[in-house]
Formats: structure tokens, C-alpha cells, sequence
């Protein structure tokens, strides 16, 4: 088996064979409102009559998912207004901030190129499925029909992932499930999403037969391996199951047959679960994320599922994670500038454990380091996200593309996706879901096990644990503003959120021993673990994990040789609600669950009908 720097380097390769040889997809377009290229110059009857040559093809999917305006959008962009974290900067209709505030119009700059990628990916996996099916090698008592049908499983897969991202952020969506040359019309009406979800659903559940498990396979966590797919199935259909937006009602319904979704997501992870010689946790919960920034990796249980890759230091197959977001990085310092561009909710942070859950401080960037390269406390209301740092690469210096890999399935995921479906399936938890809920606290809790919350017995309850877990396993990682959206949580969660940040600013319930300034200076930056470094933060009074947590002397003048933080003080209502920064300010349910399309996609297809509430 290739170890990861030799896989990066493969697919490099195989990337610029695509891009520069163009050995694949040939004369291929797609709908009107797509500027789709043709990067072949060899014919399809060809391409597909070669192992080789398909193994190419199928890499040239793959590198639909990657880039500047690949699936990593939805890490950055997209997904980024929850309850916990949010776009940085002031609210404009036509940017990321827009999006973020939920106040996005049809011209947004950042809608377009995305959804343009994810139908050139959709397009380049038409013609591999049909290419591959028509295919001699593919034929019974073939000896290639093995591996052809590998392939075959792993485009089935790439549009079925393409399709869920479409459908979750833009609803019902144009459905083409043929190479476009052979579409007889090309401006047709939107597909519903449930349709849609349906038919991944069935091509999932095929490719899971083709494709091996991952020792199997050879393949690294960046190409689809049957447990991935497995995973990306119990998603789909948590999602099919779950509310989704009605076109014709403008309403977030679920369907009537909904448990039916449930099962097939509690099957799924049921037999991940199983195979913990594939997929299990990671002991340490850090070190999934460090494994995502180098080629030296520390994920030794294989939790990272699938991973869209990071290469070649471009626009089009790297990433901006670490220097678009992640920790804030002063440019001054050896490492360059890094991080910033999108913040933590402020009453994120004492959403974790005061003192035992290992996640809070390798997920929210309390600190920022200076332009000396020292450590310093950021103010509450200045936090970042922090799964995502330039200081955990081997890359310095000035450039924007660190290669740092974009986490999509995690097997924490199966653990809580299947206690979920548990709960849901048995009108409370059994003792299996039970037990996995407890698992992936254990892990968080490592060391402070005294400190784990009990688990619920009813139904009620522990789905409000779950709803809790998720949100303090996955944050930062493009998951809770789907969780939501599928729960038809969005309005009471966001309309709870503004009642938590506006009893903090005001230090009441909860946050009535929270203070409004904390006294610091700056600290060495270690590169140790994140609850070390998070420890060893200098604050007037003791260490961060009581100072933050007691009310302290309320005065904005520093003691001597400390800088003063605002901390409570830092939250203004204008954060909360106001139409510059506010909190999802413009979020209105049963609208903006999901995205306006954008005006070139309204003008090149007429037949598609801008979203409800746009």
C-alpha cells in the first residue's frame, strides 16, 4: 500500500495527466448556463476500453471536488452561520458575508462558480458510468470487471455526493443523471431534492457492492472506499428523512415514510461499526485534524472516512484552509499570515465543559499568536475556528494554498448518526445507541471521565443530547447548519442563540459568573497539544479555565504589566441582531433554508424557477 506523501504525489501526477494530457471526457458539454471545459483529446470509445486510461477519467471527478470553488466552499462559505460559527467582516448581499447573515441575493458572487463545478463534476461522472457500462472490460467473465467495477462505484458515488451537496443548499435542483450529448432538452424544470436523494440513495447502494473495503481497496481515506460510501449513505438519508423544502408550498416538510430513511442510515452504520479493523476512533481527538495539514499522519484507526484531497499549490486542486481560515496568524512571524476570516459564536465557548472535553480547544482559536509569535487571548467576541491551522503545516511563508486536506466522513459520524436513528427508530435508545453516544464522549473526556454527562433514557431527551453532540464534535466542519436544516431547528436554535448572547453581554443565568474583562499577556507558543497551550495562556488571577469563568475585578483598567480583553464586554447588541454583524439576522424560516439561484443560472435556463422567498 502507498503511504500518504506517495498518494499525494500519485494523484498529483494523475491531476496534471487530466488537466495538461487531457486523455479524458471528449466533446463533452453540459446545460447552457455551465461553462464547462472539454479536456480531452482522446475519444471516449478509448478511454474507457483502457483501465488506465479510466483510472484517469475517474481521477478527473475527483478533481471536481477540489479547489477554490470545489466542495470546500461549503467548509468556508456555505455552511458558515450556525450556532456555532459565522463569516468575519460586515453583511453585503453579494459576498460570503451575505450568505453567512442569511441575507444572500440572486447576484451573490460567491453562488455561481460553485454550483457551475458541482455540475461540471456531476457531468464528468455521467460520462464514466456509461462509459464504464458500455465498456468490454466491464463485460461478464471479464478479467478487468473487477476493478472497472471499482470505478464504476466510485462515479456512482461522486455524483451521488455532488447531487447531496446541490440538494442541501439549493433544494430541488436540475437532475440529469445522463452525459449531456445525449439530452435531448437541456432547459428543463427543477427535479424535487426527495427525487432526487431517492435515486443517490439507489446509486449508493449499488456502489457499496462494487467498491471494496478500504485494506481491500489499497485506496487512502481520499478516494471512496466501501465504508465511506456506507457513511455518505447514512447522511443521505438521515438528510431524505429529515425536513426538507417543498417548492410547490414553500414549506420545510418531512415525508410521511420517513423512518424508513432512518433505517437505512441505522443499517449503514451498523455495519461500519462492525468492521473496526476498517474505521474507528481516533484515541485522540487532535489528532484527526493534525493528520488533515501534513503527510505525516496520526490517524492510525483510519476515523477520517473520506477526505477531499489537496494538491498542487492552485487554485483549482489546493485549499485555502489555515490561511483563508483556522487560527488568526500574525504575517509578521515565520509562519506568515494565516486564519481569521471566520469566527466563533461567543456563547459557543461555554457550550463545551469548563474543564474536561478535549474538543473546545482544538475547535475554537482562543488565542491568536502575535506578530512575535508569542500566544495571546483573543476577545470573546474574536474567536475563530481553529481545526484549521497554518502552524500544523510544513508550508511558511506567503502562500495562500497550504495543502491541507478538507475532512467529509468521520467515524465519530456513525457513532452519533447511528444513536440517532437508534433513538428514532425505537421511540427512545436502545442499549447500543446508548453506548455509542457514550463513546464518542469518552473519547472528548479523556482523562476527566468523572465529568461525562449522564446518558437519557427517553426519547425526548436524548435526542436533545444528540443535537448537543453534534454540536460540539462536529463544529467547524460544515455539519450543523445541516443538522439543523434536516431537524427543522433553524429558527428555535437561532432565536435560542440570540437569547444566550444577549444574557451573556448582560452576565445573567448561565453567564452570570462570566466576566466583562480579562487582564493578559502575551505567552510562548509551544506547538503542544491543545489543551496544554490553551492552559498555558497568561491571565491576570490564575489559568484561562478559572479566569474565564469568575467574575474578576470589572474594571477596564489592566492590573500592571497586563493588557486589558474585553470578554462580556465585547458583545454589543449590534452583534446580535443588527444588520451589519448581527446573528443570521436575515434568516427567515421556510425561505432561507436554502440558497437563491443565481441570475445567470435564471437567464441561461428558463425553466427554472427562482427559490421561494428570493
Amino acid at each position: 500500500m502507498l503511504n500518504s506523501t506517495q498518494m499525494k504525489s500519485k494523484y498529483t501526477r494523475i491531476i496534471l495527466i487530466v488537466l495538461t494530457l487531457q486523455v479524458v471526457l471528449s466533446g463533452s458539454s453540459c446545460k447552457k448556463y455551465l461553462e464547462i471545459e472539454s479536456p480531452s483529446t482522446t475519444s471516449q470509445e478509448v478511454t474507457f476500453t483502457s483501465a488506465g486510461y479510466t483510472n484517469s477519467a475517474i481521477i478527473g471527478v475527483y478533481n471536481q471536488l477540489c479547489g477554490d470553488n470545489g466542495t470546500t466552499k461549503e467548509g468556508t462559505i456555505w455552511a458558515i452561520m450556525a450556532d456555532d460559527f459565522k463569516t468575519s467582516g460586515s453583511y453585503s448581499a453579494q459576498d460570503r458575508r451575505g450568505i453567512a447573515m442569511y441575507g444572500a441575493s440572486a447576484e451573490n458572487s460567491e453562488l455561481e462558480k460553485g454550483f457551475n463545478q458541482l455540475y461540471t463534476g456531476i457531468e464528468r461522472a455521467n460520462i464514466c458510468i456509461e462509459g464504464i457500462k458500455a465498456s468490454p472490460l466491464y463485460a461478464e467473465g471479464s478479467s478487468t470487471k473487477a476493478v472497472m467495477g471499482r470505478y464504476l462505484g466510485e462515479a456512482l458515488t461522486l455524483r451521488a455526493y455532488f447531487y447531496f451537496v446541490l440538494v442541501r443548499n439549493w433544494g430541488s435542483v436540475i437532475a440529469q443523471f445522463q452525459p449531456a450529448a445525449q439530452t435531448p432538452i437541456l432547459d428543463v424544470p427543477v427535479t424535487p431534492g426527495t427525487e432526487i436523494l431517492d435515486r443517490v440513495l439507489d446509486d449508493l447502494k449499488e456502489a457499496a457492492q462494487l467498491v471494496e473495503w478500504r485494506s481491500e481497496s489499497g485506496y487512502t481515506s481520499t478516494r471512496w472506499t466501501k465504508g465511506a460510501i456506507k457513511g455518505l449513505t447514512a447522511r443521505v438519508a438521515l438528510f431524505r428523512g429529515g425536513y426538507m423544502m417543498n417548492k410547490e408550498t414553500h414549506t420545510m416538510e418531512r415525508s410521511a415514510d420517513y423512518k424508513k430513511y432512518y433505517q437505512i442510515a441505522y443499517d449503514a452504520c451498523k455495519d461500519v461499526m462492525e468492521r473496526r479493523d476498517q474505521h474507528d476512533l481516533n484515541p485522540v481527538y487532535e489528532n484527526i485534524f493534525k493528520s488533515l495539514h501534513t503527510s505525516t499522519r496520526s490517524d492510525g484507526t483510519f476515523e477520517l472516512m473520506f477526505e477531499v484531497g489537496a494538491y498542487g499549490a492552485g487554485s483549482r486542486t489546493d485549499t485555502k484552509l489555515g490561511y483563508y481560515n483556522g487560527l488568526r496568524i500574525n504575517g509578521a512571524t515565520k509562519y506568515g499570515q494565516g486564519g481569521g476570516s471566520i469566527g466563533a459564536i461567543p456563547t459557543y465557548f461555554y457550550e463545551f465543559d469548563q474543564l474536561g472535553d478535549s474538543r473546545r480547544d482544538v475547535t475554537i482559536g482562543s488565542y491568536e499568536i502575535d506578530a512575535t509569535g508569542q500566544k495571546i487571548l483573543n476577545t470573546l467576541n474574536n474567536m475563530t475556528d481553529a481545526k484549521f491551522r497554518r502552524t500544523w503545516t510544513t508550508v511558511f511563508g506567503t502562500t495562500q494554498n497550504l495543502g491541507v486536506n478538507w475532512p467529509v466522513l468521520r467515524f465519530a459520524d456513525m457513532l452519533l448518526m447511528f444513536a440517532e436513528a437508534d433513538n428514532e427508530l425505537n421511540n427512545g435508545p436502545t442499549a447500543l445507541g446508548k453506548a455509542a453516544l457514550l463513546e464518542v464522549r469518552k473519547r472528548a473526556f479523556t482523562g476527566f471521565e468523572i465529568r461525562i454527562p449522564a446518558i437519557p433514557e427517553s426519547y425526548t431527551a436524548f435526542f436533545e443530547a444528540i443535537v448537543k453532540e453534534r454540536l460540539l464534535e462536529f463544529g467547524g466542519e460544515a455539519i450543523r447548519k445541516y443538522d439543523l436544516i434536516r431537524w427543522n431547528l433553524m429558527g428555535s436554535k437561532f432565536a435560542e442563540t440570540r437569547a444566550k448572547l444577549r444574557q451573556l453581554k448582560d452576565g445573567l443565568g448561565p453567564y452570570a459568573n462570566i466576566p466583562q474583562y480579562v487582564y493578559v499577556k502575551a505567552a510562548a507558543y509551544r506547538l503542544v497539544n491543545s489543551q496544554e497551550e490553551y492552559a498555558t495562556l497568561d491571565t491576570y488571577g490564575g489559568v484561562p479555565s478559572a479566569t474565564l469563568f469568575q467574575p474578576g475585578m470589572g474594571s477596564s483598567t489592566a492590573p500592571s504589566g497586563y493588557t486589558t480583553k474585553n470578554w462580556r464586554t465585547s458583545i454589543n447588541e449590534e452583534s446580535i441582531t443588527g444588520n451589519s454583524t448581527g446573528f443570521a439576522t436575515y434568516f427567515e424560516s421556510n425561505k432561507k433554508e436554502v440558497f437563491p439561484f443565481h441570475q445567470n443560472t435564471l437567464l441561461y435556463n428558463t425553466n427554472i424557477k427562482q427559490n421561494f422567498g428570493y
